[in-house]
């Protein structure tokens, strides 16, 4: 289930490319202990991804959530789910990558700070191709059935880094397509790609046949 896991994180992070890594006076900060201002952190782009997220969808209908401005594009309820989905597998490689023996001799070899990570994943302007697990897989009754089990499991991630005593930054793992990650910076991406979404659904918001 492990190597499963691992494997389904190097399909979706394959899609990204990390920016180029500079030594600067603030690489430090990619070796840090899990800190509070850390903590404070990972819980604000969490939360506030979701209430964007929220915000983004209010008011819609459900042949607005449902519309698709092409056959080949996502419509604004498979972009919710999509989230849910790919939130829950990197929820399921972090506890995975918790339960593993800590590695804090791997810090010295992190290849980019969290705001570059959030940049690489936010950044639209070129579109990656969603690996099939990843797809939407229409399993709710209702647009408001996805919504609410995306606030429901967002809800829960959230409680889980305010409450946790793990030390994620102790715990690393190596991509062969981003490079080293520790388990905050796989939780930090799930904030980032939730705001790349959102810009998704703000461009089939805008496209012109959208419903009124």
């Amino acid at each position: 289930m492990k190597k499963v896991l691992l494997l389904m994180a190097v399909v979706l992070f394959s899609g990204f490319i990390a920016p180029p890594h500079r030594h600067t006076r603030h690489h430090h900060s990619m070796r840090r202990e899990f800190r509070a201002e850390d903590k404070m952190l990972l819980i604000s782009q969490l939360k506030d991804s979701k209430e964007n997220l929220l915000k983004s969808i209010a008011g819609l209908t459900d042949a607005q959530l449902q519309y698709k401005p092409a056959p080949d594009r996502w419509s604004i309820i498979e972009n919710v789910e999509h989230i849910s989905i790919i939130e829950k597998m990197l929820m399921d490689t972090e506890k995975n990558l918790m339960s593993q023996p800590a590695n804090p001799a791997k810090k010295k070899d992190l290849k980019y700070t969290d705001a570059n990570l959030l940049t690489m994943v936010e950044d639209r302007s070129k579109k990656q191709k969603t690996p099939d697990f990843g797809m939407p897989k229409h399993n709710y009754a209702s647009p408001a059935d996805a919504v609410d089990a995306f606030v429901r499991q967002r809800d829960g991630l959230i409680d889980y880094v305010a409450t946790t005593k793990d030390k994620l930054r102790d715990h690393i793992t190596d991509n062969p397509n981003i490079g080293t990650v520790d388990a905050y910076q796989l939780l930090l991406f799930d904030a980032g790609h939730t705001a790349r979404h959102i810009k998704q659904i703000e461009e089939v918001k805008a496209d012109p046949g959208f419903p009124k």
